[in-house]
């Protein structure tokens, strides 16, 4: 049974991916910040690592890079839902940043279950793989 850490400070979203992973056969420990979900990383191991781009007391993507940089063979896939209130032009493409910090994978919320199983299931067929590629999905 694949271990994942979810880190999100919405509850919310944390409660309704739970359900997800849980319902297809995944341990699942979760953490509402930055702080408690390096202290579960410290704790224990894990197949797979969800962590939001942007939480409170993590500077934009301060979050990709410290987890990353904890658990650098355990395959992270950053989710972000941030969008700019104002109309710039062009956005900054916050998950090509993230795939560049070390993220496996992105997505951008809000995402489907099958989107985010299919995700996962890549990230971690990848890893045992040694000439595992990055990719980006939506």
């Amino acid at each position: 049974m694949p271990r994942i850490l979810l880190v999100d400070d919405d509850p919310l979203i944390r409660a309704a991916i739970r359900v997800w992973l849980e319902a297809n056969g995944h341990s699942v420990v979760t953490a509402e910040c930055g702080v408690t979900g390096l202290n579960a990383l410290r704790h224990a191991s894990f197949d797979l690592m969800i962590v939001d781009i942007f939480m409170p007391n993590m500077r934009g993507f301060e979050s990709v890079r410290v987890f990353h940089q904890s658990a650098p063979s355990t395959p992270l896939i950053a989710i972000s839902g941030y969008v700019f209130a104002e109309n710039r032009s062009p956005a900054p493409d916050f998950l090509r940043m993230a795939l560049e910090l070390g993220a496996a994978r992105c997505l951008r919320k809000p995402f489907t279950p099958a989107t985010l199983m299919a995700v996962i299931d890549a990230c971690l067929a990848e890893r045992s793989t040694p000439a595992a590629n990055s990719a980006f999905a939506r």
